[in-house]
């Protein structure tokens, strides 16, 4: 059965500090780089007919550097507009808003979860058709894979939030009686 193979960049510096990154173009660190190459033997031996990435270098390079040859830089697979809150963690946020909530508030000056959602859904719209020739991949980033995640199983943006997903690594979409799967989530 074909799946849908998400590839999360490896380490930057400030996904190393726990810092919101989307628009920021950060290069991955020299641990991030090992991350990324590591990867590739976790990938061999896949067959994709179609790789997408996010227009991110460390998307770009993770992909390059695990292996993958990137078919499609695809806007819809940036990470979540994070606006106003872009370069600060969720503790300095929490000072200034302690209810804060990305996954059902959103940012000011970003994408709420329902406008994430829907560039989700474009892109699950354009690549799931492609599923009956063979596998996709995917190389993006930590909360947007996981809106890919929990829309892939009919849940809503803010689904994500219950699937931890850390840098480096591989999580598998699928099918199971017909029906969409999480077939393995956070792997090495």
């Amino acid at each position: 059965m074909n799946e849908i193979v998400l590839v999360r960049h490896g380490e930057t510096t400030w996904s190393a500090s726990h810092r919101h990154t989307s628009d920021t173009d950060l290069p991955l660190t020299p641990d991030g780089e090992r991350q990324a190459r590591a990867l590739g033997g976790v990938l061999t031996g896949r067959r994709f007919v179609r790789v997408l990435s996010s227009p991110r270098q460390r998307a770009r390079h993770t992909a390059q550097l695990a292996g993958l040859t990137v078919d499609d830089v695809d806007d819809d697979l940036a990470e979540w507009h994070y606006g106003e809150y872009e370069g600060r963690t969720t503790a300095d946020i929490h000072e200034d808003r302690p209810q804060w909530n990305l996954w059902t508030d959103g940012c000011p000056g970003g994408e709420s979860p329902e406008q994430i959602g829907a560039r989700v859904d474009r892109l699950l719209a354009r690549i799931t058709p492609l599923l009956t020739q063979g596998s996709v991949a995917l190389v993006g980033h930590g909360h947007g894979l996981r809106v890919v995640g929990a829309r892939w199983i009919d849940l809503p943006p803010s689904g994500g939030g219950r699937l931890r997903l850390d840098t480096a690594t591989i999580s598998v979409l699928g099918y199971e009686h017909g029906r969409p799967v999480i077939m393995r989530w956070n792997g090495r």
